[in-house]
């Protein structure tokens, strides 16, 4: 089971992120101060370190002076007033920062990440059996032919480009070729294109030297270094910008490639598994991947299918998400019929992501042992403009920001102004949902539950 250690000296933000990380698979230990997390770092070597910048006694950047956060990921978590220190971070070793309040969607694909690096729970299994390959499920004919294309690129060294919609399992498939490959006992490391800094990108793929930059006080090993010998996964490639796409390609055609802040070539002898949730070739038409690159990534194109495709594999993937839900609560709860004929019915945009979040919310709302259809996915119409027994319906073209507002609203006026149930049927944190229901307030809605409250715009 991989570790977890959170260190945040507010017990709320700890308890719920300990939470989250149990619920993914995780051990957990708790520090609310740098000594407190000297002293577990000590008992138990983590796979995983979210650490607050700003802590009793000292900074989370302290984490770093200790041997055993060495091999962990270590991820910072920071106000908006701060992401300057999250930079500084970064340059002393983390692989990612969290800005307050935190986005659940990144948060949960860095403990899937972590997870899925540290053996998670298919350690001593096989990696392959009727419904599974490695921890991707399905058993759908599209899936199937999935699985046999990853199986004949993985024991090869051919570059990869994984394409897929966002939640179908882009990182699955790319573990998945490392662990089928010769590379498999080298490092499998995951690096999201679009979630860093323009500034800092080129220095942590390849690395920088001590006082190639302000701040650069020590040498520092990019991703590329780091992963010598194993399989570098680029997610949201498209993301990249464009002028460190020449030097990509550059060390794709060598071999090699420098450090900022020196003109010394190193080798490096590492397999290349991109990843874009766009349409690769719309992409280079769009001036957002260069042409010459995307050919040199697509060597050996791999399609993941969405989820609303996949037949059969939406009711089996539900009912394992249902089981482990059953599992760590020691509860028999099921879907009734008309619960499991919703949930082949509705499009899944969110695909898998998205199905395992209803599964769990469901399960949390599920007074007895039958989980409902009205506690499933909502019926999402591309004209309705309304919000009725459970559902919510949006039109074409709405922007995100109030698509989430109408969610939300929606989602509180059901609990009856309940704000933690609510936050846990949204599957966001209480904090970042007081967070945005301020945010509401400020722009002069009425919340649902408080005096004069009346059925939020829709």
């Amino acid at each position: 089971m991989p570790h977890l250690l959170i260190v945040d000296d507010d017990a709320a933000i700890r308890e719920t992120l300990a939470e989250i990380g149990r619920d993914s698979g995780f051990s957990v230990a708790l520090a609310a101060s740098i000594k407190d997390a000297m002293i577990q770092l000590e008992r138990q070597a983590p796979d995983l370190v979210l650490t607050d910048v700003r802590l009793p006694e000292g900074s989370g950047m302290d984490i770093f002076k200790n041997a055993a956060a060495a091999s962990a990921e270590v991820v910072v978590m920071t106000g908006h007033g701060t992401v300057d220190n999250a930079v500084q971070a970064l340059r002393l070793g983390a692989t990612d920062y969290l800005v307050k309040p935190i986005c659940m969607e990144r948060l949960n694909d860095i403990l899937t990440r972590i997870a899925a690096g540290a053996g998670g729970d298919l350690a001593g299994q096989p990696f392959e059996e009727p419904g599974r390959f490695g921890k991707m499920y399905g058993a759908s004919e599209r899936m199937r032919d999935l699985y046999r294309q990853l199986g004949r690129v993985a024991p090869t060294n051919v570059t990869t480009l994984v394409i897929g919609e966002s939640g179908t399992g882009k990182e699955l498939a790319a573990h998945a070729i490392h662990e089928l490959s010769p590379r498999r006992q080298r490092p499998f490391i995951a690096v999201n294109c679009g979630a860093i800094s323009p500034n800092l990108i080129e220095s942590e793929m390849f690395g920088h030297e001590r006082g190639s930059f302000t701040g650069a006080d020590r040498q520092h090993k990019g991703y590329f270094e780091r992963a010598d010998g194993g399989t570098l996964f680029l997610d949201e490639v498209t993301e990249m910008p464009l002028d460190l796409q020449v030097k990509l390609l550059r060390v794709l055609e060598t071999g090699q490639f420098m450090r900022v802040g020196t003109n010394r070539e190193i080798a490096c002898d590492i397999r290349i598994v991109a990843a874009t949730n766009r349409n690769p070739e719309q992409a280079v038409r769009e001036g957002k991947l260069r042409e010459d690159l995307y050919y040199r990534l697509s060597v050996f194109p791999v399609e993941l299918p969405p989820l609303r495709e996949r037949g059969d594999d939406i009711l089996l993937l539900a009912r394992r998400f249902l089981a482990t839900q059953n599992q760590e609560s020691g509860t028999s709860k099921d879907f009734s019929p008309a619960a499991l004929q919703r949930l082949q019915q509705y499009e899944w945009p969110g695909n898998v992501r998205e199905l395992k979040n209803f599964v769990r919310r469901a399960f949390i709302m599920a007074d007895g042992n039958v989980l409902e259809a009205d506690m499933l996915a909502p019926q999402v119409s591309p004209s309705g403009a309304s919000a009725t027994g459970g559902r919510v319906s949006v039109p074409v073209g709405e922007t995100l920001a109030e698509v989430d507002r109408r969610l939300i609203l929606a989602t509180l006026e059901r609990c009856n102004g309940v704000k933690k149930q609510t936050a846990a049927m949204l599957g966001i944190s209480p904090k970042t949902l007081y967070n945005r229901l301020e945010e509401y307030a400020a722009a002069g809605y009425v919340l649902p539950g408080e005096p004069g409250a009346r059925p939020p715009r829709r």
